[in-house]
């Protein structure tokens, strides 16, 4: 059986740390930015981690699991 590849847009878009978890941009920040708030905005430039229940698939689509 061939080796499976690993999906390029999640490389592209998460980081995993040693722990496991993942780390990913939130949405809704990348253009239209003068609509919203400054506080907004600057929680929007923070990374944030992928829910539990998608860590164990969103590691099988890299090949980590």
């Amino acid at each position: 059986m061939p080796k499976l590849k690993s999906r390029s847009c999640l490389k592209k878009r998460i980081r995993v740390s040693p722990k496991g978890k993942i780390k990913r941009q939130k949405a809704f920040a990348g253009h239209l930015m003068s609509g919203k708030s400054g506080n907004r905005r600057r929680k929007l430039r923070r990374k944030s981690l992928v829910a539990k229940g998608f860590t164990k698939t969103f590691l099988r689509a890299l090949g980590r699991g």
